[in-house]
């Protein structure tokens, strides 16, 4: 499971951004794949915190293969 941020800070952060909690959670373990652009903006909410790697596990290197080898 892939997830680095507290249940407390998924909940604020769905909110904040207008998303199901559930749905965040689904993404974090690896459940569910968000779309590249929800991933993105994602990313820069949480600057850096939640990266597109973390919410699109199955998909991130063949969306953006410019990130493989790059830590996040």
């Amino acid at each position: 499971m892939n997830t680095q941020i507290t249940p407390d800070e998924r909940r604020q952060l769905a909110e904040k951004v207008g998303m199901n909690e559930q749905y965040l959670y689904q993404c974090l373990t690896g459940r569910r794949e968000m779309s590249a652009w929800e991933a993105v903006r994602i990313e820069q909410e949480t600057e850096g915190r939640v990266s597109r790697k973390m919410v699109c596990q199955g998909s991130w290197k063949s969306i953006w293969p410019e990130l493989v080898g790059v830590q996040a």
